[in-house]
């Protein structure tokens, strides 16, 4: 499995990237508020001329079902994904290889863990060769969502 990591100067609002556990993916922890990272990233969506298409409310759901399905463990104080596509960047990848179709739309997540001030938002790392053309947008997307 292919790690990202860096570290960044200390101080409440430092981003890291950390290692997926679950699979690949590029992440980074910011002190700002939950509700400033997510301003933060639909203005950086809308910013690169893109709109998000659907806002799925994970750790709502999570909650909402957490009894039914016999769980006592709270996962998120929240947690959405940000879903949006770009048509000339995927219209790209896909003429480079059509079963690029796989990996649109494109997510950004953006989480709390109950009781952390820190919020995490990423998104799923990409394939090397073409797809590597939406990994530095939504990297670009997430850093800007974040910068104070």
């Amino acid at each position: 499995m292919k790690y990202f990591t860096a570290v960044a100067a200390f101080s409440i609002s430092a981003t890291l990237m950390v290692p997926a556990s679950a699979q690949d993916m590029v992440s980074y922890r910011s002190g700002l508020a939950y509700d400033d990272v997510t301003f933060g990233l639909e203005n950086a969506i809308t910013n690169h001329g893109l709109v998000v298409d659907h806002v799925s409310h994970v750790g709502e759901m999570l909650e909402r079902t957490r009894s039914a399905v016999g769980s006592d463990v709270v996962l998120f104080q929240q947690a959405d994904v940000y879903s949006f596509c770009s048509a000339k960047l995927s219209r790209q990848v896909m003429e480079a290889n059509p079963m690029n179709i796989t990996f649109c739309p494109y997510d950004i997540f953006v989480a709390q863990r109950p009781g952390e001030e820190a919020v995490t938002i990423g998104f799923r790392a990409f394939p090397e060769g073409e797809m590597q053309i939406i990994q530095t947008l939504l990297d670009e997307i997430v850093q800007e969502a974040i910068e104070e």
